[in-house]
């Protein structure tokens, strides 16, 4: 006897179409009965999904069927794993012993749904019930029959649309996600007899309701305001031209002057997300393993703040069966370092390849798998590792060590440095609220729609190649001959040399200036802080 039930496999943060097959060999005798065995290259997690399985089913009502059974992952060529498949093993076997019906015929129903599970259908006769050929199944089972949430659901009900399916069974705290996907049907069932019951008319329940993306979105808020950040009215000003061009940001100050806050309060001067870059942000989270039971979709930028003593594959993503890392979370949001230089110089050096391409490739033997990675790098670093400076030739040479723990290559992919410098007890305790998140956010969206309107909505300044920056950053000769002494005179690389042509371009366009000036190169310049220092 054999069954047939859809499912999927999960490479990254897609999903790929994989059928659970289970062949019963009913004759097979009382000792050959207990070698049921599953292939298809699944890890230890799936390998244990009899033993879940078969508790669930006595829990539930039913029986694991008699004889040997044979439950094939197809493709067999992918590795499996996670316990994923214990429903569709479940549903497999219920279909074998015909408690669910196959190609025909009206199954009978053995298991206990739950009391408030239990209504017909408004007309008084039974539910038709789900065909389950045409339906994708996913769940870790309990021992007791229950669903619990599993990974990457948002990208299996997008798999399911994909492959013509008709809609996804999954847990109930998975079903919120799976909604945000349109054009298929989502169930979420809380137990396994729930499930047989709408595979066999005896549960009345509608789908789950595609929610409204665009209120969700309208109504999130950044957790911090800048008015709450006394002072520092200078990197507000810098926070601004790298929100309004995308650019990459270094605080270099003592500790206690509010950088941490000012990343924090970041997002609330961005652009407010798309639909498609909400759900892209919750495919990543949901295969991460990052969202919170019922949490449908992510409507903020992320803020992603790894600790100095994380590893690299924590920070870029990694594992035997690969999962996104910090900077991929941080995806279309902020990756704030804090303490730059405590983290170990071989992390630090990954981030490279990231900053220039925004997509990270983890290669492994069987295979590679590619994670988005498009991000603001926000970093913050005090002076010392004392938190200040001490005065005279001793605290310069701190310094100079101190920085000296980051790679040149590094520095330059850092668009903007910025100093932050301790805010004095007057402006502390006296000052009236600075500049707030609201008027930064509009200086922000009204540079972007300039560069909106030239360059495409994909294409913010700080992705302007050299070829189009000679085209949409032209340069009057003044301003030219500016740039040309800052290079000469602090050294700086070709790619430094692009970076202050994108940020004069962001600032100019924060003033709405067509040609980009001297004040908008001196500016610029004055951002390679670093630089002068080293």
């Amino acid at each position: 006897m054999l069954s047939g039930v859809h499912s999927y496999v999960l490479q990254g943060i897609d999903a790929l179409p994989c059928e659970v097959e289970l062949d019963l060999d009913d004759v097979a005798t009382p000792d050959e009965s207990r070698k049921s065995t599953i292939v298809g290259l699944p890890d230890t997690g799936v390998k244990e999904a009899i033993e879940r399985v078969k508790s669930a089913l006595a829990n539930s009502g039913y029986s694991w069927p008699r004889g040997r059974a044979v439950i094939n992952l197809a493709p067999a060529d992918v590795r499996k794993e996670g316990p994923v498949y214990d429903l569709p093993i479940a549903v497999g076997a219920l279909l074998v012993q015909g408690v669910i019906a196959g190609a025909s015929g009206r199954p009978r129903f053995k298991g206990r749904l739950a009391k408030d599970a239990q209504a017909p259908s408004e007309n008084g006769a039974p539910r038709e019930p789900l065909d389950y050929r045409r339906y994708v199944f996913a769940g870790e089972l309990a021992l007791d029959g229950r669903l619990r949430a599993i990974r990457g659901v948002i990208a299996l009900a997008a798999m399911a649309k994909r492959t013509g399916a008709l809609g996804v069974i999954v847990p109930a705290d998975n079903a919120a996600e799976a909604a945000v996907v349109p054009g298929i049907e989502v169930y979420g069932a809380r137990t396994l007899n729930e499930v047989v019951g709408l595979l066999t008319g005896n549960l009345d329940v509608d789908p789950v309701p595609t929610p409204d993306i665009e209120s969700l979105l309208q109504s999130a808020a950044a957790p911090v305001d800048f008015a709450d950040v006394r002072g520092q009215e200078s990197v507000k000003r810098a926070i601004i031209v790298a929100a309004a061009g995308g650019h990459n940001i270094l605080m270099l100050g003592p500790a206690g002057t509010g950088k941490t806050m000012m990343a924090k309060a970041l997002p609330g001067v961005l652009p407010p997300l798309t639909a498609d870059e909400a759900v892209e942000i919750t495919r990543i989270y949901s295969a991460a393993g990052q969202l919170a039971p019922g949490q449908g979709l992510i409507t903020q930028r992320p803020v992603r703040s790894p600790h100095h003593t994380a590893s690299g594959a924590a920070v870029v993503g990694g594992g035997m069966i690969p999962r996104p890392g910090e900077i991929s979370l941080a995806h279309r949001g902020v990756l704030f370092m804090d303490e730059l230089p405590e983290f170990p110089r071989d992390v630090l050096e990954t981030l490279r390849q990231p900053l220039e391409d925004h997509v990270v490739t983890i290669a492994r033997s069987h295979s590679a798998v590619r994670f988005p990675a498009n991000f603001m790098l926000v970093a913050a670093m005090n002076p010392t590792p004392k938190g200040d400076v001490a005065p005279g030739e001793v605290g310069q040479r701190a310094m100079e060590r101190y920085l000296s723990r980051l790679s040149g290559p590094l520095l330059d992919r850092i668009d903007i440095h910025v100093e932050a410098p301790a805010v004095p007890w007057k402006e502390l305790s006296q000052a009236p609220r600075g500049t707030t998140s609201a008027q930064m956010r509009e200086q922000t969206m009204r540079a972007r729609s300039i560069q909106q309107a030239r360059q495409g909505a994909t294409t913010p300044n700080a992705r302007l190649s050299g070829r189009q920056l000679d085209e949409l950053a032209p340069m009057d000769e003044p301003a030219r001959s500016m740039l040309g002494r800052a290079m000469t005179e602090l050294g700086l690389s070709a790619r430094a040399y692009d970076k202050v042509r994108r940020v004069s371009r962001t600032i100019a366009d924060l003033e709405g200036s067509a040609t980009v000036g001297v004040p908008h190169v001196a500016e610029a310049i004055q951002y390679r802080l670093l630089d002068r220092k080293l």
